[in-house]
């Protein structure tokens, strides 16, 4: 069931979605060579604590059997890892490394869901920086369609074209969603499809939009600590996540 936000319930949303974008700002002013995923998550930890709230992926249980609760604050994910890194003393990050970094602080019964790509220090290759560009633009060129009485279908068809159209690839098994009092709530957004279906967007409605980007080839793998996702053929990926409120006119970025 689609959640529509009460005005109170919107006041809240905002208020955990600037903590949200406040911790991306102290992580990139540490992102550097040597410093290790495990310290920037304790400085996303530690930062959401002393503000009020929780970092609602610390101990996510997916219900899944065999795979244990998320042990992070954040999701770092280095080069071909798409998504859900699981940060640690023993990933030290280097020059040119291509950092992704997913986070979701939960403040007063509500959360907020940001992602971003981070290079460390200068990219390797100048593709490395277009590949960032392009999947931060394919977060805008969904959004462009995320206005009431347009439909779900919308934004995915922007978001998947725009990739596709750069010579990329999106990741299909994973999407974006809903999201207020749960960190996961309907609808899920694919960034791919067509146009002109699924739930149509309502003002009130709260969305986490997420486009998740492969240099090369779409495929993906898990790995066996049963979060990591990589790119099958070895290839960079980029993410790029905000959360949005849909009004009666342009969508509102809460995450910015």
């Amino acid at each position: 069931m689609i959640t529509i936000k009460s005005k109170k319930e919107i006041e809240l949303m905002k208020a955990a979605c600037k903590l949200t974008a406040e911790v991306h700002k102290e992580i990139e002013k540490n992102i550097r060579p040597g410093i290790s995923t495990y310290e920037l998550d304790k400085i996303a930890e530690n930062y959401i604590r002393s503000h009020g709230g929780i970092p609602a992926q610390k101990g996510y249980d997916p219900d899944i059997k065999g795979v244990p609760p998320f042990p992070g604050s954040i999701c770092a994910s280095i080069n071909d890892e798409v998504i859900h890194g699981v940060p640690s003393k023993k990933i030290i990050l280097r020059e040119g490394d291509i950092v992704k970094i997913d986070l979701v602080a939960y403040k007063d019964g509500f959360n907020g869901d940001a992602a971003r790509t981070y290079i460390v220090g200068k990219p390797l290759d100048k593709e490395h920086q277009r590949l960032l560009d392009v999947t931060k633009q394919a977060f805008f060129e969904g959004i462009k369609y995320a206005v009431k009485g347009n439909r779900i279908g919308d934004i995915s068809h922007a978001i998947g074209e725009y990739v596709e159209k750069n010579g990329y690839s999106v990741v299909r098994e994973f999407q974006g969603h809903g999201i207020g009092r749960q960190m996961h709530e309907d609808p899920g957004i694919p960034n791919y499809g067509k146009a002109g279906k699924g739930p149509r967007l309502e003002p009130g409605m709260t969305l986490a939009i997420e486009p998740m980007v492969i240099m090369g080839k779409p495929d993906i793998l898990e790995l066996d600590d049963g979060w990591t996702i990589i790119s099958e053929d070895g290839t960079p990926a980029a993410h790029y996540e905000n959360t949005i409120l849909i009004t009666e006119k342009e969508p509102e970025i809460l995450t910015l």
